[in-house]
């Protein structure tokens, strides 16, 4: 330590053993780099440092250590928690802390072992989390148990016995406590059937090195779970989807009007959050999931895959139900809007944005939104309460509404609703004080094309390495700020308490789902485009973007030209699968004789790219750390989401 006089108060401070970073003496923090920690908070930058094959980030903390009575209050006899203000005298210290930013695969497995002796179990989650975008689990698993988990042969016999058997003890625990937390955190990584030769590996040198551990029943217990999951998977070959292929016989529109809304947005929450538990978080990022497109990957992030099905299952069906029979009255085509108005807003109460942006995305497509004189029909209230979902989804700032609503609301119990509409708003209290006095709790479906908007766009902007070859660990630190909020919000799902109504999941799996022609050409036959008497609902830019552009995939349409009352062409998705998807046009509407469908031209890959980058880069600036990162730029179409 090195005592310091202040007046008639006496301060010490030291640093961490070994300290040397630029100070005037080894182990000793200058009195300036005190009195600035002093004044200003705790914590303080003090620049990096580079050793070989790593590179850190270093900060210095202030610690209070001791508080004594300074001398007078010892004249008076005043110790303890009676030390007036004034008269104690505190006693810091100033310690180093050290955090990767950059180094190789061996520094970062080894930084494992140096995080569980400090405590430091976030890099052990954020390394876990995001190493898949730089090394395969073949490669960590036998730096940990070839180079570290050889305890017979470990470098730490050197020194005295005592010694040795303590370092072994240390990295045994240490070894032990971070393949606990590989197994349970992401067990994904050893399905490699038929063979699982990283889950075996790892089970063999545990039964070796760890007989009777935690971790070893627990490799044990995941490698008989995924034999079974994989007889199971024989027998059906589609595990993560609820969709039979199988033909049966397509039921008509009207069938719908035989289930209540809350049934519907109830069961459609109950298919969304079963699908959404399931994602693996780390398939989202966006080094991962840009490879779907390539043809050796047709089967990657099935989880992910089933999710968007989901997604536009929903949207389509919307689309089908409305357009189906064009034997229907424009009355009844109105009604069939204001269940679906009604089904959203269920959704809203039940917080499942996914299918809450599907049926919206779906009454703003092209086919459902030329439709002039069926929404002249539907109830004002009604086309109020559309436009208060709507504006969920408004793509301002950045979607920042809908991101500030599901961070606001992601892990809340219940939603917090605000309605300008007076009846949309007693309605919906009643609702919520009825979920409240029987004690059911809410979880959260968000959409997903959000998380994989943002980790895609984090992909894009920041470099996997920096100089040297050294891997960018920093960048996974921003990814994973986005993935622990995947997880949390699978874990906010575990409070839903809902049960299948067989009937109504029948009825939905049945359905016949339209490609955007047929839509579009069932709804000129329905309405022509020679009356222009009445309007259609204010016309919104972009409510869900085509994520095969922001993807950039190897497929995308870079010119269409669509003409006058034609279907506009259905671009394929970049992950090279022909996707029939809704789309709507964001041109304000114009009112001339003859309707007009206004596209707006797709730019070319590098356009999009250099756009969204930029948009990007502002919201990094911009945007706290723990925030959701955004960074779509802005396109003119509304479209289901696209594997």
């Amino acid at each position: 330590t090195c005592p310091v006089q202040v007046g008639e108060t006496s301060r010490s401070f030291s640093t961490a053993p070994g300290m040397d970073c630029g100070l005037q003496e080894r182990g000793k923090v200058p009195f300036s780099v005190f009195l600035s920690l002093s004044r200003q908070s705790s914590i303080q930058d003090w620049g990096e440092e580079v050793e070989e094959g790593a590179v850190y980030h270093v900060t210095l903390k202030r610690v209070q250590i001791q508080q004594a009575a300074n001398k007078g209050a010892r004249w008076l006899g005043v110790e303890g928690d009676q030390l007036p203000p004034g008269h104690t005298v505190s006693q810091y210290e100033t310690c180093k802390i050290r955090t990767i930013k950059a180094g190789t695969l061996e520094k970062l497995v080894e930084n494992l072992l140096t995080a569980f002796g400090d405590n430091d179990f976030t890099y052990i989650s954020i390394f876990l989390s995001t190493y898949r975008g730089f090394a395969s689990t073949k490669e960590v698993l036998e730096l940990l148990l070839d180079r570290y988990g050889n305890l017979e042969t470990s470098s730490c016999e050197e020194v005295g016995s005592q010694n040795s058997s303590e370092s072994k003890t240390v990295l045994r625990n240490a070894i032990a406590s971070i393949l606990r937390a590989w197994l349970d955190q992401c067990s994904e990584d050893f399905r490699e059937p038929p063979s699982y030769p990283c889950l075996l590996k790892l089970l063999e040198y545990l039964q070796r090195s760890m007989p009777g551990s935690d971790p070893e029943r627990r490799a044990q217990n995941l490698l008989e779970q995924f034999q079974k999951q994989e007889i199971e998977n024989d027998r059906n070959t589609s595990p993560c989807n609820l969709y039979d292929e199988e033909e049966m016989e397509i039921s008509g529109p009207e069938e719908f009007s035989f289930f209540r809304e809350d049934l519907v947005a109830e069961q459609l929450t109950y298919m969304d959050a079963k699908l959404f538990k399931k994602v693996v978080p780390h398939h989202c990022l966006g080094c991962i999931w840009s490879r779907r497109d390539k043809k050796e990957n047709k089967h990657l992030a099935p989880t992910i895959r089933a999710t968007i099905s989901q997604f536009n299952a929903v949207t389509k069906c919307v689309v089908s139900t409305i357009l189906k029979s064009k034997e229907l009255k424009t009355q009844q085509r109105a009604k069939i809007i204001e269940k679906w108005i009604h089904i959203a807003h269920e959704c809203r109460i039940l917080k499942n944005f996914s299918s809450l942006r599907a049926i919206v995305s779906a009454l703003q497509s092209n086919s459902i939104y030329r439709l002039k004189k069926t929404w002249a029909a539907v109830p004002k209230d009604r086309m109020l309460m559309f436009e208060e979902l709507s504006d969920i989804f408004s793509d301002h700032d950045n979607y920042l509404t809908s991101r500030e609503l599901l961070m606001k609301e992601g892990t809340s119990k219940f939603a917090n609703l605000d309605s300008s509409v007076k009846e949309n708003q007693k309605r919906t209290q009643r609702r919520l004080q009825l979920q409240k006095d029987m004690g059911v709790m809410q979880g959260t479906v968000p959409y997903l094309g959000t998380f994989l908007t943002d980790l895609t766009m984090l992909d894009t902007a920041l470099q996997d390495y920096i100089e040297g070859g050294l891997i960018n660990f920093e960048k996974r630190r921003r990814e994973f700020e986005v993935i622990a909020q995947i997880k949390l919000l699978q874990s906010a799902c575990n409070s839903y308490c809902m049960t299948p109504d067989q009937k109504f999941i029948q009825w939905f799996r049945r359905q016949q789902l339209l490609s955007e022609e047929e839509s579009y050409s069932l709804s000129c036959e329905i309405e022509t485009a020679v009356d222009t008497s009445t309007t259609s609902p204010k016309p919104r830019k972009s409510m869900v973007k085509r994520l095969s552009l922001l993807f950039l995939g190897s497929e995308v349409i870079t010119n269409s030209t669509p003409t006058k009352e034609q279907p506009k062409s259905t671009p394929s998705g970049s992950s090279g699968e022909s996707m029939d998807s809704v789309s709507v046009s964001s041109c304000e509407s114009n009112h001339s004789e003859s309707e007009e469908v206004c596209v707006t031209p797709i730019d070319t890959p590098d356009e999009p790219q250099k756009k969204a980058l930029e948009q990007y880069e502002v919201n990094l600036s911009l945007s706290p750390p723990s925030c959701f990162l955004g960074g779509m730029g802005q396109t003119g179409s509304i479209s289901t989401l696209e594997p």
